[in-house]
């Protein structure tokens, strides 16, 4: 390995805002079960399908609707 390296015409990663931050959210188990079963079917993995379903809920601006009887 150098002792040195030169950065002066290093770039910033143009993904950088794109990046992926782990959290801890708590779900039911119902739903961590039916999130698992979509990603046996579609053989992706039930966190990445997660992550989709709540990116399309944000980018389609999409309000959360309930109703208590």
């Amino acid at each position: 390995m150098r002792e040195e390296y030169d950065f002066s015409k290093s770039e910033k990663n143009p993904y950088a805002k794109r990046l992926k931050r782990q959290i801890t959210i708590n779900l039911d188990s119902a739903t961590i079960d039916y999130f698992k079963a979509q990603a046996k079917e579609s053989g992706i993995p039930y966190q990445v399908l997660i992550n989709l379903y709540l990116t399309d809920c944000a980018v389609q601006d999409k309000k959360l609707q309930m109703s208590w009887n």
